[in-house]
């Protein structure tokens, strides 16, 4: 990366890799979807909960052990698949 960026090329450190405009294109395209069937999968209050517990995240501490420290509710049996 380093060595890219010397050669005059624009380099976002943490971004795609060097991946094309067109991979970068495909790859928001599949995880698009892939929320999408999520959601339509747990329902609405679901992905929200889901939504919920992820922002909650950091590097050292999942969403839930956040949540739980802090004492905020996360409702788990939202995240069931609708049948």
């Amino acid at each position: 990366m380093d060595a890219r960026a010397r050669e005059g090329e624009i380099v976002i450190p943490g971004g795609t890799g060097g991946k094309s405009v067109q991979a970068q294109e495909h790859l928001a395209e599949g995880r698009k979807k892939g929320g999408q069937t999520r959601k339509e999968q747990v329902g609405t209050e679901g992905y929200q909960e889901m939504g919920k517990e992820g922002g909650l995240s950091t590097t050292d501490k999942s969403g839930g052990e956040r949540a739980h420290e802090e004492g905020i509710p996360i409702d788990e049996s939202k995240f069931t698949t609708k049948t």
